[in-house]
């Protein structure tokens, strides 16, 4: 009997924070070796004028921070043509600026850009229409679920967000808002994959950093995996 999963696209695997922001370029090369990677991904604010890489202002304080034309041009140097970018906004304001770079890269066939801010993504699709674009959800600005004191309310925020998130995100998708969704690995389930891709939009999980989460998203038929291990693929 063949596998239901067997028409089944395979599954892409992104490098979460693919550029180290205390250690600049100097381990770019070992995240990239042998991993296999189908995207990258590039957290980027803008800091004293300038675009760099930084996932919260807490990165801002790094010594020798590397600036976003720099860090396009550093991967599309290490990585293989196929390989796409996953180039996420972490506040608004900036948005021409980003898509500026991109398109002075002469990646924006193979890049899309994410964030949580439906905003960046509306300034992003008057200015540059031609670039893909993926909406981050759920809409939080530390992890909740790092600390016992907020950990219970995260559970139960992430639960009602599985009930509603569906037909929220269903909605932006028809809008024309994005091309993508970003979701929080805690409120994927049957329901948000069906009501993304089944509107021919892609649905990646962040961030999957344990085997037994990767083979329950995987299960639930998303499109990709956004991972901090090099190796986790390859332990499943």
């Amino acid at each position: 009997m063949p596998s239901c999963t067997a028409d089944r696209p395979p599954l892409l695997r992104v490098g979460h924070s693919i550029i180290d922001v205390k250690a600049g370029l100097d381990t770019l090369g070992a995240r990239l070796t042998d991993a296999r990677w189908d995207m990258v991904e590039l957290d980027v604010l803008r800091h004293e004028g300038r675009l760099v890489v930084a996932h919260d202002p807490g990165d801002l304080a790094h010594p020798g921070l590397v600036g976003f034309e720099e860090a396009l041009r550093a991967l599309t140097a290490h990585v293989e043509p196929s390989v796409r970018f996953d180039v996420d906004i972490k506040a608004a304001g900036y948005e021409r600026a980003v898509a500026a770079a991109i398109m002075e890269a002469g990646i924006a066939e193979r890049t899309l850009v994410s964030s949580m801010q439906r905003e960046s993504l509306a300034v992003l699709r008057r200015h540059a229409p031609g670039l893909t674009l993926g909406l981050s959800v759920p809409r939080v600005r530390r992890n909740y679920l790092a600390h016992p004191l907020t950990r219970p309310g995260a559970y139960g925020m992430l639960a009602y967000l599985r009930c509603v998130l569906p037909a929220r995100v269903a909605r932006m998708l028809d809008a024309g808002e994005a091309d993508a969704i970003m979701a929080h690995w805690g409120v994927v389930t049957d329901r948000l994959v069906a009501a993304v891709t089944g509107r021919g939009a892609e649905l990646f999980v962040w961030t999957v950093d344990d085997v037994d989460r990767l083979q329950r998203v995987r299960a639930l038929g998303v499109t990709g995996v956004i991972t901090n291990e090099r190796d986790l693929f390859d332990r499943v």
